[in-house]
């Protein structure tokens, strides 16, 4: 193996291991900071000794062995190993009769072989820890993405658009907020877990949806961060079996993620929902999401938002056709979310599936209630959804006019190719 191919092997498995790693440190020095610090210094004795060594059978355990010394030695140093004896003796015993004289080789990880289920329960203290409401929202994302998502801060800057010392400083600030804070390791308990897990869920969220549709840039897709928010939320649902909305949020990604292939054109121009090729959906990853959403549905609970959205999702991706899409189950489902969490956007995407069921006339009536709505005052979908209209109403002077408004007020340039594309065609005197 050449060192390139060690390297990239490296890089996937850390990809693979760190949040685990990192969980495990930072129940041990609680501190997620200095966690990652001592997973990092793991990192780079790989680094160090595999091109010569050779990758370990077992890689991940032995980057945690490795990992679990530096911490066991920084806590010598800091003379906390003795309040820590008991809870870390027998760990440490286990550790060194691994270890052996040096850890060169594949037998380092011998003895690890069996992954014990306190890895899953730190990994989901960390899970509650990157996404603690204490952290603004792009705080979280940012901490989410590096310490469960084992993206260096490069990439996570490359994804939102923001320069990398943004991203940095970030992380920095959110390290230190926990820490100030005394945010402790550990599960929510029950009366808290709920309030917490919405924050958690809204955190994946958000990772996917900037990924599905870009905010700003070049690209309509950034396929990197919807995979990491649909990996991590696989994750979430096997460590949390029995609630509901974490099966409600990963059958909703899936099933967004099914259309990626047919959203971009061959010249990276967006391809909207009625206009794509269905037969270049990922039906797998239909078939696992419609899967999830049977899970959820079998733990016997009330739909919830992302549930709600998720059944949304699923009546299109049932449909073989545009034309055979189940619009007025659609609407009332978005009746339903309305009431269950009720937000403009929600209104905005109720009013489409009205259009849809019950014609443009129906759907602009309730658009038209939204214009005055302070929230929505810049957001681009609400003049693009009433262009939409008033070109199928034949109104197109109004259309073209909103579908410039809408090209304005995005900072995605694929979507404003595509708002003003649409503008010229009603100028032209015919419907986009």
């Amino acid at each position: 193996m050449t060192a390139h191919d060690t390297r990239r092997a490296i890089d996937a498995v850390w990809r693979i291991e760190s949040a685990r790693i990192i969980a495990v440190l930072a129940r041990m020095v609680r501190d997620v900071g200095l966690a990652e610090e001592l997973a990092q210094d793991a990192l780079v004795a790989a680094l160090e000794r595999w091109p010569e060594s050779g990758i370990p059978d077992k890689p991940g355990a032995w980057l945690t062995a490795v990992a679990k010394h530096r911490a066991i030695d920084h806590l010598r140093r800091r003379k906390l190993l003795e309040r820590k004896h008991q809870e870390l003796g027998r760990e440490l015993e286990a550790e060194q009769q691994m270890a052996g004289a040096n850890f060169g080789g594949a037998s380092d990880a011998a003895g690890a072989e069996n992954v014990d289920d306190a890895i899953e329960d730190d990994l989901l203290r960390l899970v509650f820890v990157a996404c603690h409401p204490v952290l603004p929202p792009e705080a979280r994302v940012a901490l989410t993405l590096r310490l469960l998502g084992g993206l260096t801060t490069a990439e996570i800057a490359r994804a939102f658009l923001v320069p990398e010392p943004t991203i940095a400083q970030r992380i920095v600030r959110a390290k230190r907020t926990l820490a100030a804070a005394r945010v402790p390791f550990e599960v929510p308990r029950a009366d808290q877990r709920e309030a917490r897990l919405s924050s958690v869920l809204a955190v994946l969220y958000l990772i996917f949806n900037e990924g599905y549709s870009a905010t700003a840039g070049d690209d309509w897709m950034r396929p990197t961060l919807c995979e990491e928010a649909l990996r991590l939320g696989r994750i979430l649902a096997e460590l949390t079996p029995q609630e509901p909305e974490v099966h409600g949020l990963v059958p909703l990604m899936e099933i967004q993620a099914s259309r990626s292939h047919a959203r971009i054109g061959p010249s990276g121009a967006p391809v909207l929902l009625l206009d794509q090729d269905r037969a270049r959906w990922d039906h797998l990853l239909i078939g696992r999401g419609l899967a999830a959403l049977e899970r959820a549905e079998a733990l016997g609970a009330a739909y919830g938002p992302y549930a709600l959205q998720a059944a949304i999702a699923a009546c299109h991706a049932r449909a073989r056709t545009a034309g055979q899409t189940d619009w007025a189950r659609i609407a009332a489902l978005y009746d339903a979310l309305a009431q269950l969490a009720p937000s403009p956007v929600v209104e905005l995407n109720r009013a489409v599936a009205v259009a849809m069921a019950f014609g443009p006339a129906a759907g602009l009536e309730l658009v038209d209630a939204l214009t005055s709505e302070p929230s929505l005052k810049n957001y681009h979908l609400l003049p693009s959804v009433r262009g939409d209209l008033l070109a199928k109403l034949g109104r197109l002077d109004e259309a073209r006019a909103e579908f410039e408004r809408a090209a304005s007020l995005t900072r995605n340039t694929r979507e404003r190719e595509l708002l003003l594309e649409r503008a010229t065609v009603c100028a032209r005197g015919s419907a986009p």
